[in-house]
């Protein structure tokens, strides 16, 4: 017997032409750990959403969907809230209270449950899953780990039997990520809850799937296992194909009949290729002849009374040069960008952008055509009523059509056009920028700040909430402002991303930057901060850090 059945469904946003969701159908059986993806702004959220009635957008639906064999829209609030799960993307977006403990009693207390069973819930709850010694802390306090796992925590503790999960790791670096997800599939496993999960971190998602589900505009294109679903991208030979974990896509290339799914079974894959080994090649120090973003023994604090969070910060980025760095939740990666876009103040060390101290810019120097900022929340950056707007008010607005006003309206114009095309938003500049997905919503935060043109870029998570396909867009976006002259400096959890794309990486690490080299001689050293394509050859091929090296390395060998 299914647990939850959707039946020829379609949706409709208001005031638009093209459905959401197309004639979708779908079935999640009792216990199924369930993974959907596809692009951004094919319709994840959106279905994802009809099924907890008190999240569904408003709009125009036709079909039915069914929940333990009752329509859905039938079912009473109470057990809505009870048996149906629901984790958002942003941690901070579920948070309510301000005390863990309470936090995690908060939805039982609202559906009204004595105290002796609250109190029993709250401690099997924080005992599950390791809550117990953070309960007494202030919410505010916590990484950004920590919340999600609390957020997930306060779900359970309402013992749902399905959960449902919109991007829940996309703010989390690699390690936390990773014990979110392990989490997830112990409560599949050992309580049997339900799962359907979207997330780009597929690497990791997939070998714990039952249930692929492939989004396409808006209609499922593919419901198989995740083998299935790889075979079958692999044969249509579609951009999809590059949302597969590492180890099928080098696979596919020489062998199509065996695509390994995990780091494990790639790794037995090469073993029995026969294989030379490469010896590790020396590494190359990073070399500075004119630095543009400097920073020097900077030490920051929110509060006199608090603990530092930057120590001694000391950093320089050459001029062109696309500088990652990476490190854990609540290090300081985020404070130290907002020091150098001068939102916040050090109260020692000196910093200096092209050469010149910070200080002594104007905020007319600093802020046009000089430095741009994509801060982690894209909506900070939204004013207006339209994509289109939005982007016209970065270079003021359209004027009046008369003699040299004109040509520069027509100058304007163009570069919005040309902007538009660059970042795939030309079918939603009618749209209202909250109406757009989380990846839709970073495409256009950044055509606002690359329409700045500016010298230096500032990217805070860049490719949170976008997908595989358009990240390697967006990275060859900033390859071409590179070659242009522009310097880039990006915070990041996304290591696939950085080992492909930046020149160099650092760690940050308790309120410093504890290591710097080229990217591929940062990854090609690491155990967790590398990338899937590199634990799984680093015994044959140590320096490939990316699909594309451990291909190239594998063309060398004559494979049989």
């Amino acid at each position: 017997m299914a647990l939850v059945t959707m039946q020829n469904f379609n949706f409709s946003y208001p005031e638009t032409d093209q459905p959401a969701l197309q004639d979708v159908s779908l079935t999640l059986f009792p216990g199924s750990f369930n993974v959907l993806f596809g692009k951004s702004g094919s319709g994840k959220t959106t279905l994802l959403r009809q099924f907890k009635p008190v999240l569904a957008p408003h709009g125009q639906v036709s079909g039915e969907i069914f929940f333990a064999d009752q329509p859905l829209n039938q079912l009473a609030l109470r057990q809505e809230a009870s048996q149906i799960g629901f984790v958002l993307q942003n941690p901070d977006n579920q948070i309510v209270t301000d005390k863990v403990w309470h936090e995690l009693a908060f939805g039982l207390e609202s559906l009204g449950y004595d105290t002796p069973t609250i109190r029993l819930r709250v401690a099997e709850m924080a005992s599950y899953f390791g809550i117990q010694h953070w309960f007494e802390k202030d919410v505010k306090e916590l990484s950004g780990g920590q919340k999600q796992l609390l957020n997930l925590a306060s779900v359970m503790v309402l013992h749902p039997q399905l959960l449902i999960l919109d991007e829940p790791t996309s703010q989390l670096d690699p390690i936390a990520a990773s014990d979110f997800l392990e989490t997830l599939q112990k409560i599949n496993r050992e309580i049997g809850t339900t799962i359907l999960l979207t997330e780009h971190r597929l690497q990791d998602v997939l070998p714990m799937a039952d249930q692929v589900l492939l989004m396409d505009q808006g209609k499922l294109i593919a419901a198989a296992s995740p083998r299935e679903i790889g075979q079958q991208l692999q044969k249509s030979q579609g951009d999809l194909f590059v949302a597969m974990p590492a180890p099928m896509q080098i696979a596919a290339q020489f062998t199509p009949d065996q695509l390994p799914l995990t780091v494990r079974e790639g790794r037995n894959w090469l073993t029995n290729l026969s294989l030379t080994p490469l010896a590790k090649q020396v590494e190359q120090p990073r070399k500075i002849t004119e630095a543009m973003i400097e920073l020097k023994d900077v030490w920051f604090r929110y509060d006199r009374s608090e603990a530092d969070v930057i120590k001694g910060l000391s950093l320089q980025v050459a001029k062109g040069e696309f500088f990652a760095i990476v490190g854990g939740n609540g290090t300081g990666k985020s404070t130290s960008l907002s020091l150098i876009s001068r939102i916040r103040q050090p109260y020692r060390g000196k910093i200096k952008l092209g050469g010149r101290p910070l200080r002594k810019y104007s905020e007319q120097e600093l802020y046009r055509n000089f430095l741009g900022v994509l801060p982690q929340n894209p909506q900070s950056l939204f004013v207006k009523k339209t994509v289109l707007e939005d982007l016209y008010e970065v270079i003021d607005g359209p004027k009046e059509k008369k003699s040299a006003a004109y040509q520069a309206q027509m100058q304007k114009e163009q570069a919005v056009q040309g902007i538009v095309e660059l970042t795939q938003l030309i079918h939603l500049v009618q749209r209202h920028p909250y109406d757009l997905s989380g990846g839709e919503q970073q495409r256009l935060a950044l055509a606002k700040v690359l329409l700045m043109r500016p010298q230096i870029l500032l990217l805070d998570e860049p490719t949170k909430g976008l997908d595989d396909f358009y990240k390697r867009q967006l990275g060859e976006i900033l390859c071409q402002l590179k070659a242009q002259g522009v310097t880039i400096l990006m915070v990041s959890h996304d290591v696939e991303f950085v080992a492909e794309f930046a020149d160099s990486c650092g760690l940050f690490f308790n309120g410093n930057v504890v290591s710097s080299k080229s990217a591929q001689d940062f990854f090609a050293g690491n155990s967790f901060y590398t990338t899937a394509a590199n634990r799984m050859a680093r015994t044959y091929f140590p320096d490939a850090v990316t699909v594309k090296d451990v291909i190239e390395c594998l063309k060398t060998q004559e494979i049989s």
